[in-house]
């Protein structure tokens, strides 16, 4: 069973400020099912935007509950401001329940889960997990 947007957007700025990150909610969803995308800018001032990953990337059959977390796919890398906001624009006319989530952080790949990459395991996981 899947969390809920509003709580996994919670939970994610959550860990973005315990690891001295900065986050805010710039377009809120459907609190239950919304889809989330996160716009994370670096040093720079480039940014990153990633979308829910297609559900061929899901693994819904694995037992450990592991397939029951979002999994998130690098959209544009290292790109203006203005090609992130053009590319949220055709999104939430596509979807106008979505979410828009900012992050200033190094890397989210030990925040969320990315499509193809294996993620580090860390004790706060386990808090989430179903027995």
């Amino acid at each position: 069973m899947r969390i809920t947007s509003d709580l996994f957007v919670s939970a994610l700025l959550r860990r973005v400020f315990a690891a001295g990150g900065y986050g805010a909610v710039l377009r809120k969803g459907a609190e239950q099912a919304g889809a989330i995308h996160i716009r994370r800018r670096d040093r720079l001032g480039l940014e990153t935007l990633y979308g829910p990953a297609p559900q061929s990337f899901a693994m819904d059959d694995r037992e450990d509950g592991a397939g029951d977390e979002r999994l998130f796919e690098e959209r544009l890398s290292g790109v203006d401001a203005e090609a992130v906001y053009a590319a949220l624009a055709r999104e939430m006319r596509f979807d106008p329940d979505a979410w828009v989530v900012e992050l200033e952080c190094d890397d989210v790949a030990g925040l969320v889960a990315l499509a193809g990459v294996e993620r580090v395991s860390t004790p706060a996981d386990d808090l989430f997990r179903r027995r």
